[in-house]
């Protein structure tokens, strides 16, 4: 039984145990100084010296393998529960570092940024000062791209058919449209697609992905739409609206909590237009604590509470 005294455990460092459990599993002295660029009498050396210092033989010697001793054996079993034990406390301290003094980078729709995140940010700026948080904002191409490159941890906004990615979601976002009273006469809350088509549109630009949902299903329905104007802020799209210059189609999280009286609020249906806002990652891509704090705090305060995927309940009022 292996019962090295106080003195000969003090004395064994891990580079010995290490260069033990090397030539216990690759079964070789040559085999295990070249996988440690060493050579074999300097690994044979070192390993005499741990038996020097425990007292007992380690392994078994021929002119064909080596193999363990019973001590031995005993040996590699706390060997590598040390040693996890010691991987195990190091990534606590890591983890902790980086949550006490970490940086997350991140990605984000505009629209959301714009609306959403400030809170967000506040929140988590109150419970961990230490982090520094960088944002970026981009459309939901150059998001991607950005993700793909690992220049951002995550992103938030639209989702995408790829399996490249994984995509979480985190808020349902209907569209909607501006429409100035001067285009329409009408006492509902919504609106088709076709009524839609018949007024000039004030449009985000085509680098969003709202652009490309609303042209697909237009062109599923065979309907034409005259751009008036493009840009790239949805405020812009709303005051150009409240001028009277078109109707601005925009998602919901978007709308001013007032709206303006010389412009109608609808929502539009036939079909019904919305978008899905996730948290968007690499595949395979583990995220730092850090950023996985925030991700959590992100689920929990940029949707509110009728916002949130598979809640079952309407975002609107239904036609009056």
């Amino acid at each position: 039984m292996l019962t090295p005294n106080t003195q000969a455990s003090m004395n064994v460092n891990l580079k010995l145990l290490q260069t033990f459990m090397l030539v216990a599993e690759e079964r070789s002295f040559r085999a295990a100084a070249e996988k440690s660029f060493r050579s074999a009498s300097a690994v044979s050396a070192q390993i005499r010296l741990l038996e020097e210092q425990l007292r007992v033989p380690l392994f078994h010697r021929t002119t064909r393998n080596v193999y363990l001793t019973p001590e031995g054996e005993q040996l590699m079993e706390c060997a590598h529960r040390a040693y996890h034990e010691v991987e195990i406390g190091l990534r606590k301290i890591r983890e902790t570092a980086d949550i006490q003094h970490g940086k997350v980078v991140l990605a984000c729709s505009p629209t959301v940024a714009e609306t959403r995140l400030a809170r967000v940010l506040a929140a988590f700026e109150r419970e961990h000062p230490g982090i520094d948080v960088a944002v970026h904002e981009m459309t939901s191409g150059a998001q991607f791209e950005s993700i793909r490159k690992r220049e951002v941890d995550f992103g938030i906004g639209p989702s995408i058919e790829s399996s490249e990615f994984l995509m979480e979601p985190v808020m349902e976002d209907p569209f909607y449209a501006l429409v100035p009273r001067r285009y329409l006469k009408t006492a509902k809350r919504t609106i088709s697609l076709a009524t839609l088509s018949n007024v000039p549109l004030l449009m985000l630009s085509k680098a969003t992905a709202l652009r490309g949902m609303l042209e697909d299903a237009m062109k599923e329905r065979h309907l034409r739409f005259t751009t008036r104007y493009v840009f790239s802020q949805a405020q812009t799209l709303i005051s150009m609206a409240n001028a009277g210059l078109g109707a601005a189609i925009l998602p919901k999280v978007t709308l001013p909590s007032r709206g303006d009286p010389n412009t109608y609020v609808l929502r539009i249906t036939n079909p019904t237009l919305s978008r899905t806002v996730c948290i968007n990652t690499l595949r395979g891509h583990k995220l730092s604590p850090a950023s996985l704090k925030l991700v959590r705090l992100l689920k929990e305060l940029i949707p509110d509470a009728d916002e949130r995927p598979g809640t079952g309940r309407e975002l609107v009022v239904a036609d009056e």
